[in-house]
């Protein structure tokens, strides 16, 4: 008979399922791990420090880089702590349009999450699927902000700029015909609001997609199902947020216990798990990505019918119009110190957390009254779900860490900050 050797071996940091430079040491017994020891650090680009050296506006882009995936929530965090500190009130149109690219991220985040993790366990189609429709939200980025990942959109005291009227069309070219060209542009006719509306509307059939494809296959539930189990009071002991908390039946989200703003005005439920196992969290994933349709269609309707302004009126926080600036002397100045020195924001300390994608994303903000932060401090929600990798692994064959790191949703930008 064959004897079981033990062996120590490297997954990652290039290992395709690693999601990007995760080094995971694993133990094993044969084909069953022992122990799994993450290895951290090799994505590390020092934002939190880098802060210290920027005025706060030039810190909203690096927040785009930490969970490069849900990109606008991270940004949301950092301007919710300093307008707390300033003690501004932000327009409601501009918290209207906060929730709901919040909601818009979080459908990005899971579309992203279900194709891969899908990809990793060794279902091609949906992660086909799953890009189809991220392809359409990542052009109404682009259509407010310019750019498809790294927004900046929005600032403090607001939003960068009003929703467009227009949304961009697919030109002619040699490779599509006119007749072609006609149909892509289809929904696109009109605004940007009308382009999320005809989103909302086709996006539950893709769900049910999804869903066909995987909620009841066999193989799926072979490889999800009592794989990586958390009991409630480990995900809690653990620090878990999110989805990892959900999953386990801990029905605690921030968007309902400490609603942020508009939260409170929208109609929404919140997903629980059972089992706490990967399948768990895989159907409270997609749940929540039913109800984030459902809120993106209540602030469509809102912000419909109530224009206004979508940046506070004080120059002391928000730059004047190109066209005040162009006109008056005191805007000028106001403009230029914004963009050169940047605002002071008043001493004190304060944490702002978000219901982000993946769980509570924090930023501890601590002022001295200059204009950039004395100290910034980063709560990455995947930084206690990677810590409890080794326990969610232990005993489980060598193909399940692949099922566990999916079920994590993890993204190296914010853990490794």
């Amino acid at each position: 008979m064959a004897e079981i050797r033990n062996y120590t071996l490297n997954f990652g940091p290039q290992h395709p399922a690693a999601h990007g430079v995760l080094r995971l040491v694993l133990e094993l017994d044969g084909e069953v791990i022992q122990r799994a020891d993450p290895h951290i650090g090799l994505l590390h680009r020092a934002t939190e420090k880098l802060a210290e050296h920027k005025t706060y506006l030039q810190s909203v882009p690096y927040m785009d880089r930490l969970d490069y995936v849900s990109m606008m929530c991270n940004e949301h965090a950092y301007v919710l702590a300093i307008e707390k500190l300033i003690g501004v009130q932000v327009p409601v149109r501009a918290q209207y349009i906060r929730v709901m690219f919040d909601e818009i991220t979080r459908i990005l985040n899971h579309l992203l999450w279900l194709g891969a993790h899908g990809l990793d366990i060794g279902a091609m189609t949906v992660f086909l699927y799953c890009f189809r429709e991220r392809e359409d939200l990542m052009d109404v980025y682009e259509a407010v902000s310019g750019a498809r990942l790294h927004a900046a959109y929005y600032r403090p005291g607001g939003v960068y700029r009003d929703l467009p009227h227009a949304m961009p069309q697919y030109q002619a070219s040699k490779f599509k015909n006119q007749k072609q060209i006609e149909e892509m542009n289809r929904n696109r006719r009109g605004s940007v609001l009308d382009f999320i509306e005809d989103f909302t509307q086709r996006f539950p059939k893709a769900v049910d997609d999804y869903e066909t494809l995987l909620t009841e296959n066999r193989i799926w539930k072979q490889r999800t199902v009592g794989i990586g189990v958390v009991s409630p009071e480990r995900a809690l002991a653990l620090g878990f947020t999110g989805p990892m908390l959900r999953g386990s039946g801990v029905a605690w989200d921030l968007r309902k216990k400490q609603p942020y703003e508009v939260y409170d005005k929208v109609d929404f439920d919140i997903p629980i798990g059972a089992n706490g196992d990967c399948y768990d969290r895989y159907l409270v994933r997609v749940e929540e990505m039913r109800q984030s349709n459902r809120i993106v269609r209540q602030c469509i309707d809102w912000l419909r019918k109530n224009p206004g302004p979508v940046m506070v009126n004080d120059h002391k926080v928000a730059p004047p119009t190109r066209l005040e600036m162009k006109q008056g002397m005191e805007q000028l100045i106001h403009h230029f110190k914004l963009y050169t020195e940047g605002m002071h924001v008043p001493e004190g300390e304060v944490y702002a957390a978000v219901e982000a994608p993946k769980g509570e994303f924090g930023i501890y903000l601590v002022s001295d009254g200059a204009n950039k932060p004395y100290r910034l401090k980063i709560r990455a929600p995947g930084f206690p779900h990677l810590a409890s990798l080794d326990e969610m692994a232990r005993g489980h064959m060598l193909a399940d860490a692949v099922a566990i790191i999916g079920t994590q949703d993890i993204v190296f930008g914010e853990i490794d900050r």
